[in-house]
């Protein structure tokens, strides 16, 4: 006879056995390693998948294997999306020629995961984006330092919280608005951590590894402090100059009212 319990969608293995010694061996398991995780939106930010396969509703921005839909950041003052926006096609068809290089140079896949080293500039989406949910998982080493940059500005704090006693997860460029996350939620540096950020307008909601560190946040405009926030733009992995791992980019794009 056969059961099915669909009360848990997915969860550990165990063996045991009741009253009296059992010994096992020969074990085997098939299928998927699903991230852990409670499925849905309302449980402090933590959505099960498995590694580089998205989950319901959302597109894997990153394959898993190559950086296919991922671009460089152009050099210098280019960097900064209003600059980048007065350039002309062929100027910017030359300009990210040599960012797409760069990118090629310093970012590569390895089991999985996206591997940066630390000599060359930050990795872009490929696509612009406006209101968005993002799932992403990312690890740095002892005194790394690190952020993703949302429509193309700064940023989502990542760094190694024994630096300054402050965790990850905070909106750290902003000035009038808040910067720091209220706890530190990191996990200690070597492994891996979980972001779950959403955008709509100008504000910014954060998990980190489910806890929420950034709660309705106004994120300022880094380039131009007298606007708001741009409307749009791509999505940056940002470096400083050390070794970085993301894997498990999921986006969303939330259609606006």
């Amino acid at each position: 006879m056969t059961a099915v319990d669909s009360t848990f969608s997915w969860g550990q293995v165990g063996v045991g056995s009741f009253d009296d010694t059992g010994n096992f061996d020969e074990i085997y398991l098939f299928g998927d390693a699903v991230r852990p995780g409670k499925v849905g939106e309302k449980n402090g930010g933590d959505i099960a998948f498995v590694d580089n396969k998205s989950p319901n509703g959302f597109t894997a921005t990153f394959n898993g294997k190559n950086l296919s839909g991922w671009k460089g950041l152009l050099k210098g003052a280019n960097g900064n999306p209003a600059k980048r926006a007065t350039l002309d096609a062929a100027a910017l068809k030359t300009a990210q020629a040599e960012a797409d290089a760069d990118m090629r140079a310093h970012w590569q896949v390895i089991d999985g995961a996206l591997v940066f080293d630390g000599k060359g500039r930050s990795l872009c989406t490929a696509r612009d984006y406006g209101d968005f949910e993002m799932l992403v998982d990312w690890k740095i080493k002892e005194k790394g330092d690190s952020g993703i940059y949302l429509r193309g500005s700064p940023q989502v704090q990542i760094w190694d919280p024994k630096l300054r006693n402050i965790g990850s997860g905070g909106l750290y460029n902003n000035q009038k608005n808040p910067s720091k996350p209220p706890v530190i939620a990191d996990k200690p540096v070597g492994q891996w951590n979980s972001f779950r950020i959403k955008m709509i307008g100008e504000k910014v909601w954060v998990w980190l590894n489910g806890v929420l560190v950034a709660d309705n946040v106004t994120l300022e405009n880094y380039w131009d402090r007298k606007r708001p926030i741009f409307s749009t733009g791509q999505i940056e992995l940002q470096n400083h100059g050390n070794t970085l791992y993301f894997k498990n980019v999921f986006l969303r794009a939330i259609p606006r009212k």
